[in-house]
């Protein structure tokens, strides 16, 4: 009985990993349409067809490409929420978390650029992704914004703005330095040191000891 058992856990297993693939291969080959065509010109059909499945076996794992296109979504707003986890940072050196989010979003923005700018259309007609294109950018504003107001509050540093407005700011640079960057990704440490340099000012964190005067 106990082999029995054994078996039968080791065949759900088994057919779990291959359905587990099947609908990782079948949401890759959707961002790949979906970022070549656009949402409104991606069928089912080109879905499959970058797969290499049937559509049959897409409506096994997706009511729709409405439901793939919202997965994906979701992925990516997962992707600029874990931007903002501090793990093995320093949350006590401002400077530290400065360097470690800006890289963070940076990052995440290069990682997705091409689906942000579908998804970004999308949002305008689509209420559903309205409203996570607005957490992907409302949320880690909000808690940009909180972190700001604490480090003023602390008197660790005097904000050139408000708090909000330091943080739609530090959002606005990253997201204009990811798009010239898509060009020539190469630029991307430079990038990053230059958007924590200003984020920095922004902030109004003092100069670290010994650091020479507009060097960040």
């Amino acid at each position: 009985m106990a082999t029995e058992t054994k078996k039968a856990w080791a065949t759900r297993e088994k057919r779990d990993r291959a359905d587990s693939a099947t609908r990782a291969a079948l949401l890759a080959a959707a961002r790949t349409v979906f970022e070549r065509r656009g949402y409104a010109r991606t069928t089912v059909a080109g879905i499959t067809a970058e797969a290499g499945v049937g559509r049959a076996t897409f409506y096994v794992y997706f009511a729709s490409k409405a439901e793939a296109f919202a997965v994906l979504a979701e992925q990516v707003r997962d992707r600029f929420l874990a931007g903002q986890d501090l793990s093995g940072v320093d949350a006590g050196d401002p400077y530290a978390v400065a360097e470690a989010t800006i890289t963070a979003y940076l990052d995440a923005y290069l990682d997705n650029l091409a689906f942000i700018t579908v998804l970004q259309h999308q949002a305008i007609t689509d209420p559903r992704m309205g409203a996570l294109w607005e957490e992907i950018h409302g949320r880690p504003r909000r808690r940009s914004a909180r972190y700001t107001r604490r480090l003023a509050e602390e008197g660790t540093a005097d904000p050139a703005a408000s708090p909000d407005a330091v943080a739609r700011a530090a959002g606005g640079m990253v997201a204009g330095f990811a798009t010239a960057l898509a060009a020539d990704p190469r630029d991307r440490d430079r990038a990053a040191a230059e958007l924590t340099a200003m984020y920095i000012r922004l902030l109004g964190l003092p100069d670290r000891p010994g650091q020479r005067k507009g060097r960040a």
